[in-house]
């Protein structure tokens, strides 16, 4: 198995170097591995251009891998970047005009996905201090949902939606949270009853456009790059169709048990009402929100255990963790 994956990334990489020839890069192009998550992200460095690039691999692991719905992704990520203030990479297109591009590797018949975007300078947020920060990711977060509210998709888009069943079904591949680390006995029965309970308050909630439309849907810090006063958001692939509250959820990924995170909550809604409105009463919901979020990356550690080494470290704890937390939301909300 690990010859297997280790012959799987060695292909790839040279797929994606055969790759960058189909756009304007010079010959004195040279790709690396930059860092490996769900998908595959490699440096483009050419010594003709003042910028750096980097090529996204798809896993092929998800739903939404398809090339339909990575060009619909590109689409809204191109939006953002020339209609908006909000800093996120430029999309390149290929000679030929298109956005995504196919890898077939020996003994797969489904290809995997590529995509070239800018690099953005910066660095991750250091969870040593974050409140400042989570204002400012509030602000930027109201102007990616007042845009969406304003823009209009072609015929053609087409992203998943971040619903409670989408995601308790596991629809998109995700991974189911009953297959998570250690979820067995009384963390299968607590986390079963934690899932009524948000799937009956969720169904009471709002999904007009005022409360629901096209979201990040995966503002976790490794996904932020800040480099001093800017924070550029990066990773668009799982963005879809949510509540837009549940970006702040999403924000809060594996932060949830911090003693401080009702501080975060704040700071970020702050920041958000600088930019726009938050529907009154809205924000009762963000506990569920965060609570269907923390479930849904139960099921996602579990599925990663053959994946990735971040994932096998992680998850016992954060079963153990969960346990507490999905207690804590029964006793002010069952």
């Amino acid at each position: 198995m690990v010859n297997d994956q280790h012959n799987l990334s060695s292909e790839i990489s040279s797929k994606v170097e055969r790759l960058t020839r189909l756009y304007a890069f010079s010959d004195l192009t040279k790709t690396s591995l930059l860092a490996e998550s769900e998908n595959k992200v490699y440096l483009v460095e050419d010594e003709n251009r003042i910028k750096n690039y980097v090529v996204r691999v798809n896993s092929g692991r998800l739903k939404y891998h398809t090339t339909e719905q990575v060009k619909s992704e590109m689409m809204w990520l191109r939006a953002l970047h020339k209609d908006t203030d909000i800093n996120v990479p430029e999309v390149l297109p290929a000679r030929d005009g298109s956005w995504v591009q196919d890898i077939f590797v020996s003994g797969l018949d489904k290809p995997f996905h590529a995509v070239v975007y800018s690099f953005l300078d910066g660095h991750e947020p250091s969870e040593d201090d974050l409140i400042a920060g989570f204002e400012r990711l509030g602000e930027i977060s109201a102007q990616m949902h007042s845009f969406s509210k304003e823009w209009r998709p072609p015929k053609d888009f087409q992203r998943p939606s971040w619903t409670a069943d989408a995601i308790f079904n596991d629809d998109l591949n995700w991974g189911r949270w009953q297959n998570g680390v250690d979820v067995d006995g009384m963390v299968l029965a607590l986390v079963s009853e934690t899932e009524e309970v948000v799937r009956r308050r969720l169904g009471e909630f709002p999904t007009g456009v005022e409360h629901y439309g096209l979201i990040h849907a995966d503002l976790r810090l490794a996904n932020l790059l800040v480099d001093e006063e800017s924070t550029a958001i990066i990773d668009f692939d799982d963005c879809g169709f949510g509540w837009f509250l549940f970006d702040l959820a999403t924000a809060l990924s594996f932060l949830e048990e911090r003693e401080d995170v009702q501080d975060l909550i704040k700071s970020w809604l702050v920041g958000y009402r600088k930019v726009a409105q938050i529907p009154a009463g809205s924000d009762l919901i963000i506990p569920t929100l965060i609570m269907l979020r923390r479930i849904q990356l139960i099921g996602w550690l579990g599925y990663q255990q053959k994946h990735l080494e971040f994932a096998r470290q992680i998850g016992h704890k954060f079963t153990s963790d969960s346990l507490k937390l999905a207690k804590n939301y029964l006793n002010r909300f069952g």
